[in-house]
């Protein structure tokens, strides 16, 4: 099973989906890294030379990806917050940022739906009522 990146890379799957598990490789860049490193995208990962997979994790060393590309992303979050952005202000009450509408849909930024205003109504009108009786 080759490792790349501190990730094991599937071995039954093409080289080139099995790059695709790495966090920040996508149909593209895989593509592009395997040209580079003269490797078959069919072939499969187990199948994979020492050589081969060396160079591979050379040129994704030149990429940022996996921890590195976590990392920078969530500080690009944590700026936009700190310096009081809309963005930021979006990403800290956990809403879409890019436009989206909000009065219905959203679902998935705004987690499950939460009633609003469904509570019963106090019992503070019985004592009133019981007092009346009483007069009577």
């Amino acid at each position: 099973m080759p490792r790349i990146v501190g990730v094991d890379l599937p071995r039954e799957k093409r080289i080139d989906v099995a790059l695709r598990y790495l966090y920040g490789i996508g149909p593209v860049l895989s593509a592009r890294i395997l040209s580079e490193a003269r490797v078959a995208p069919a072939t499969r990962a187990k199948d994979l030379t020492d050589d081969q997979v060396t160079k591979i994790a050379a040129i994704i060393a030149g990429h940022k990806v996996e921890g590195d590309l976590r990392r920078e992303v969530s500080q690009n979050i944590r700026r936009l917050i700190d310096i009081g952005s809309y963005r930021g202000a979006r990403h800290r009450r956990g809403l879409p940022v890019r436009g989206q509408r909000t009065h219905t849909n959203a679902r998935t930024r705004k987690g499950p739906r939460q009633t609003v205003g469904a509570a019963p109504k106090p019992a503070a009108a019985k004592p009133a009522a019981s007092a009346q009786k009483g007069k009577k």
